[in-house]
């Protein structure tokens, strides 16, 4: 398959989490106009993204919803049965494991961890905090395919290095570090300021047509 645009991979978590909630009013059947009233995404754009997975409609009849369901969740990965630990239980660590619904997205966490001593041995959630120090054992027995990266940024790169050493490939890094992806690692950078920054440019825009 020819390489997806970004800007497309960008939306598909989007169709997912819409086709998903179709698909628990029990709708058969959706079209692209359909999706583009509820996504603010113009009609012929969402036919175009299909388009690059083999566009999955029909002419007259639209998308089957259960069956462009799971073709979505399997171009996602979500039937991959991925493992993850989570790295850095601070606020924003505590804040992921509790109310990130990973079962959901195909992912499932094995472990947490973090370096401080008074931390160690509680409960985040359902999983219990174990020493940073141990992490390599742990990887070696459990080969975790993604690692959640909450820690300071000061310590992200050498976490990095560590957990690609221990063979992990996908990383989700919140730690305000811009890590690059390399041959055989993924990595994905979460800045939550951007987001903010994206709302007050927004903001500044309405401002200025008032």
């Amino acid at each position: 398959m020819k390489k997806v645009p970004v800007s497309v991979v960008r939306r598909l978590p989007r169709y997912f989490r819409y086709l998903n909630e179709l698909y628990k009013q029990n709708k058969l059947k959706v079209s692209s106009k359909e999706l583009s009233e509820q996504m603010n995404v113009t009609a012929s754009q969402i036919r175009q993204d299909f388009n690059h997975f083999g566009g999955f409609g029909q002419q007259g009849y639209g998308y089957n919803v259960p069956t462009l369901n799971q073709e979505m969740a399997q171009i996602l990965g979500v039937n991959e049965n991925f493992t993850a630990i989570v790295v850095g239980i601070g606020n924003l660590g505590h804040a992921i494991v509790n109310n990130v619904n990973f079962g959901k997205r195909g992912v499932k966490i094995l472990g947490i961890f973090d370096s401080d001593p008074e931390k160690i041995g509680n409960l985040c959630g359902k999983h219990r905090i174990t020493d940073i120090q141990t992490i390599e054992e742990f990887c070696e027995k459990s080969r975790p395919d993604i690692a959640v990266l909450t820690l300071p940024k000061s310590q992200s790169r050498e976490m990095f290095e560590r957990l690609k050493r221990c063979g992990i490939k996908g990383f989700w890094n919140f730690t305000n570090a811009e890590i690059r992806s390399e041959k055989g690692v993924a990595v994905e950078n979460v800045h939550l300021a951007d987001s903010l920054m994206l709302l007050t440019y927004s903001l500044r825009e309405q401002n200025g047509e008032e």
